[in-house]
């Protein structure tokens, strides 16, 4: 990294790859940065990405460790949320540091990191609403929670998550390869989604499946919450559990609302850079930071740090203790002896 070639024009960025909330023709050039400005956000990225990675593999582990977790719908889906946050904040901050690096890379490398950047942020939203009906369904129909919840239907529910949330990139790709000509793909560009994916219909369906599938999101949210807080209201017994319950799904939302500012930040952000075009660079790295590192927090506190039964089990991990196990003999000698 000689000289960390300062950019004359970087265009929108890299770490707004996962959406086009502008049209192709958005560009936004912005200043130079000097080296040691680059050197230290870049370096602050790494950190914050290396710490969240200690984190959730730290979560990883203890999850297949432990039966009780994976045979639990609850907890199958939060790995999957961990999991699914882990690749996406890699890959945003492979390309924003890339983009400091590299001004253009390969067009094919490009396309497939952007298409799994793209599935890995529109999957969030889609694994908040799962996560708020299991809470929903074990609240206010705890005796069919059994029938209802099962780990193939869960598992059933993530797949169908995922190719839900692989269908836009993949007709993304679909439309550049008819529209764009064969050596686009094998040309170098600046790694951008509104640069590898030109087309204005593109645009116009991703506006469209967006707002669609993030209002059907948002009112699965209020929906589970507003049951969740009547049952609080009306139980007579277990009402601390529905008041966590609820507080869960209040988290969701607030995730949910963090996770939407992915959808607008290209546009406030260049609109934001052509009033304060002297500020761009900062600009674009504080909404680097608001939009895709931020939000990556909030599923460890939700249920690493508010789960009393993951909690007790993550924290033995962290401080490389063994959980206590009991022997089939004792057990079998103890069950006799009552």
């Amino acid at each position: 990294m000689k000289d960390v070639k300062n950019f004359e024009t970087i265009m929108i960025s890299s770490s707004d790859l996962a959406f086009i909330s502008l049209p192709p023709e958005g560009a936004v050039a912005l200043s130079k940065d000097s080296f040691t400005n680059a050197l230290t956000k870049n370096i602050v990225a790494m950190m914050v990405w290396l710490v969240l990675s200690v984190i959730n593999s730290s979560m990883v582990h203890t999850f297949l460790r432990h039966s009780l977790f994976y045979e639990n719908p609850r907890y199958i889906m939060f790995i999957c949320m961990v999991i699914n946050d882990a690749l996406q904040l890699t890959l945003v901050t492979a390309l924003y540091v890339v983009s400091y690096i590299f001004r253009k890379i390969h067009a094919s490398v490009c396309c497939l990191l952007i298409m799994t950047a793209v599935l890995t942020t529109r999957s969030t939203p889609l694994l908040l609403a799962g996560m708020a009906l299991e809470r929903y369904i074990s609240i206010c129909f705890p005796l069919r929670y059994g029938q209802m919840c099962t780990v193939p239907r869960t598992l059933v529910l993530v797949g169908v998550i995922f190719l839900l949330t692989a269908t836009p990139p993949a007709t993304d790709l679909l439309v550049a390869v008819v529209k764009e000509p064969p050596r686009f793909f094998h040309a170098s560009i600046f790694c951008d989604h509104s640069l590898l994916f030109r087309d204005r219909s593109i645009y116009y369906k991703n506006c469209v499946f967006d707002g669609a599938y993030l209002s059907f999101v948002a009112l699965t949210l209020v929906y589970t919450y507003c049951k969740i807080m009547l049952a609080a209201r009306a139980a007579s017994s277990g009402l601390a559990s529905a008041r966590r319950a609820r507080n869960t799904v209040l988290l969701h939302g607030v995730q949910l609302m963090l996770c939407m500012l992915a959808f607008v930040v290209p546009s406030l952000q260049a609109a934001l850079i052509s009033l304060f075009p002297r500020l761009g660079l900062e600009i674009r790295y504080v909404f680097f930071l608001l939009v895709y590192v931020i939000p990556r927090f909030l599923s460890p506190v939700i249920y690493g740090f508010r789960d009393e039964q993951f909690r007790k089990y993550w924290t033995r991990y962290l401080s490389c203790r063994s959980p206590a196990r009991i022997r089939p003999a004792v057990l079998r000698g103890n069950l006799q002896g009552k």
